[in-house]
């Protein structure tokens, strides 16, 4: 097993200049260790769940990062999790500094599931990855999503996939 590192990303297929196709090959039931691996953290704002200006801190957060030359594209993620309903935290995967942001480092094993839907079903994936880290006897863990695409762009592929992340 490979230390901060993640399955590969093929950005090849890119047909909306927006975000690439995503290929959930690899991403499936996959144990991936973080050892205070790097990430620029961002909140966003929501009103019960669903979120009000997470375009804005996107743009803004990845403009910082391209800026800063810390991007690496075919292992750049973004990692959320609702804090409230009120609340998102969003970690940016970087490998160098970013003047003026907030850098964070994530320590932690945990196993993946690929989901292909609406974002409606997120409780229901939430369910299960809370589920998943339960049978690993870590009734706490923490639960990611790593959303592949942008709703414009699952439209445009037709395809919806979600990556979660349980710790184990």
């Amino acid at each position: 097993m490979n230390i901060n590192a993640l399955p590969r990303l093929d950005i090849s297929t890119n047909t909306t200049g927006c975000c690439p196709r995503f290929h959930p090959e690899g991403w499936e039931n996959t144990r991936i260790s973080f050892r205070d691996k790097p990430f620029l953290r961002a909140m966003t704002r929501s009103v019960l769940h669903v979120p009000l200006n997470m375009g804005a801190v996107f743009e803004r957060v990845m403009a910082k990062i391209n800026a800063a030359g810390a991007a690496d594209p075919e292992n750049l993620i973004v990692l959320s999790r609702e804090l409230s309903p009120w609340s998102a935290e969003h970690l940016f995967a970087i490998h160098a500094p970013v003047d003026g942001e907030e850098v964070t480092a994530l320590s932690g094993d945990f196993v993946t599931r690929v989901f292909e839907g609406p974002f409606s079903d997120a409780r229901k994936w939430h369910t299960e990855l809370r589920e998943m880290s339960r049978a690993a006897d870590k009734p706490d863990g923490r639960s990611y999503f790593y959303y592949t695409t942008c709703p414009k762009c699952a439209k445009a592929y037709g395809e919806n996939y979600v990556v979660g992340f349980a710790e184990v």
